[in-house]
């Protein structure tokens, strides 16, 4: 049983350390598509999705739709 909340928590604190990069990279480049972020940091697996759902629950990014993309930003 101990062994399983180590695995997870080794996968909250990826999807923190993701958000982390996101919040940065968006800090720096402004509004982005998601599919340039995602290409741009290169996170693993569904660790964008998951590092953007963390953000956007704390309410701190902004979506817009463009076209056949969305982008965001931060708030």
């Amino acid at each position: 049983m101990a062994k399983i909340k180590e695995v997870k928590m080794g996968i909250q604190e990826q999807i923190i350390e993701s958000a982390g990069q996101i919040y940065n990279y968006l800090n720096s480049k402004g509004e982005v598509s998601i599919s340039k972020m995602k290409k741009d940091l290169s996170l693993h697996e569904n660790f964008a999705e998951m590092g953007l759902g963390w953000l956007s629950r704390e309410d701190k990014l902004e979506y817009t739709q463009k076209a056949k993309s969305v982008t965001v930003r931060l708030r």
